[in-house]
């Protein structure tokens, strides 16, 4: 993308103020943008990973969900959302091989592209990235940890509280709260996350929203109580 284009300021200033990239100079993320394509995707895009994998992708807007699925029950689980500033292909950059994962796009998508060479070149030539990279990899890591965690430990209610409350930005206990990125998905989608089914997470947002600790309905989902939901995610299976 070259500097004059109409998109690059605005792109530069996306990165710069996502969390993986804001500790860079900006120099650095302006060479970097000037280095990709930008693309767009429609929503609803399925994709492969061996269609992807030879690309480094970072999201300029929209979601993006990456996930496993089995053929044999079409049941799937939610391996990572990602929202604007995330980067996606990130294995691949390490190891320059394809990962089967499935990538979906939740929204239309903006996002930046350049040949997966080209960004494990960068790798070598700016320490200061992989600085930023490593700390990246160690949430992500973290993030498989805790599905792993969540899914042999708690209960469907459980997990679905953890899952609501990760998505929460600087909760406050005095008013409603509105979860980032997950907050006008479908039933499906949040059972897709916690390793559950539809009708069960469906069942358990309406009993959470008599009792007044959410506001669930269609498309739109808020925390009216979250010292009560927080009570609900340290619920250990028996």
């Amino acid at each position: 993308m070259k500097p004059g284009s109409a998109f690059y300021e605005a792109s530069v200033q996306c990165l710069m103020q996502s969390s993986f990239f804001t500790d860079l100079d900006q120099h650095v993320v302006e060479e970097m943008v000037g280095r990709c394509r930008r693309e767009t995707w429609k929503r609803r895009r399925l994709l492969p990973m061996e269609e992807t994998w030879q690309r480094f992708h970072i999201l300029l807007s929209g979601r993006v969900r990456l996930s496993r699925s089995n053929p044999d029950s079409g049941r799937m689980i939610t391996l990572f959302l990602l929202g604007p500033g995330d980067p996606f292909c990130i294995f691949s950059l390490l190891d320059g091989k394809p990962h089967d994962v499935m990538l979906e796009t939740l929204d239309d998508v903006s996002l930046l592209s350049l040949p997966m060479g080209e960004a494990r070149q960068w790798l070598y030539d700016h320490p200061e990235f992989n600085r930023t990279l490593l700390p990246y990899l160690g949430q992500q890591m973290c993030a498989l940890a805790g599905l792993a965690a969540d899914l042999a430990l708690h209960d469907t209610e459980a997990r679905l509280a953890r899952l609501i409350l990760r998505h929460v930005d600087e909760p406050t206990q005095d008013h409603p709260v509105i979860p980032r990125l997950i907050n006008d998905l479908s039933h499906e989608s949040l059972a897709e996350m916690i390793g559950s089914v539809r009708v069960v997470v469906n069942r358990q947002l309406q009993h959470w929203k008599q009792a007044g600790i959410v506001d669930a309905r269609r498309g739109h989902l808020e925390v009216e109580a979250l010292q009560e939901l927080e009570k609900r995610a340290e619920e250990f299976r028996h």
